[in-house]
């Protein structure tokens, strides 16, 4: 691929463990000490559920080839990724929306929806090849490969991790950071070729 691609524009923890036999010593008698919660305390309300794929295929701003290629996977699961959190200061959570293709979950277009009134507005979008963004702690980070020109779609020769923060109307670029990456890992040259082979020990 021939360029460099432009920038276009989701828990539950257990803890098990134990000691196997006791070592020595009664069992402990003393008794159990319950929490009560109390009663003034409160619960977040759960984040408010909309369906990505309705909105997708609803937003005039999504590209034609994204709707077309939004297909379910297996059965009626659409390869669709889904993120809930603060963004844009607004009352509800926003919403990033990340589509991907279905057999190697490759990225081509992210979107993210600012919640009014009774609908969803569009205030974000990317569409490009293997580009991804999520909330990370009030910011948008989008990240998106660079291929060189003889650059295989699996091994580009680099990335792009753009961070964006809400302006009030707008997001607007925060930082930027471009990752090089090795061309001697991952079986794969600058022109496609493999890595050379080791050096065989000397003969005793």
């Amino acid at each position: 691929m021939a360029g460099v691609a432009a920038v276009g524009l989701l828990v539950v923890a257990c803890d098990a463990g134990g000691t196997g036999a006791r070592d020595a010593g009664p069992a402990r008698t003393d008794p159990v000490v319950r929490a009560t919660p109390s009663e003034g305390g409160t619960t977040p309300p759960a984040a408010k559920r909309v369906d990505p794929v309705a909105l997708i295929q609803d937003d005039p701003k999504v590209s034609d080839t994204v709707k077309q290629d939004l297909r379910p996977c297996v059965r009626d699961e659409y390869p669709v990724d889904t993120s809930y959190g603060k963004l844009t200061g607004g009352p509800g959570n926003d919403v990033v929306v990340n589509v991907m293709t279905c057999g190697d979950a490759v990225g081509v277009g992210t979107y993210v929806y600012r919640e009014d009134g009774d609908r969803y507005e569009n205030v974000f979008a990317a569409e490009a090849p293997a580009v991804y963004a999520e909330i990370d702690r009030g910011d948008l980070v989008l990240t998106k490969p660079v291929y060189g020109k003889n650059d295989p779609m699996a091994y580009p020769s680099g990335e792009e991790v753009i961070t964006y923060r809400w302006s009030g109307t707008k997001f607007t670029v925060h930082d930027q950071v471009h990752n090089d990456f090795s061309r001697s890992v991952g079986g794969e040259g600058d022109a496609g070729g493999t890595e050379p082979l080791p050096t065989p020990p000397p003969e005793s």
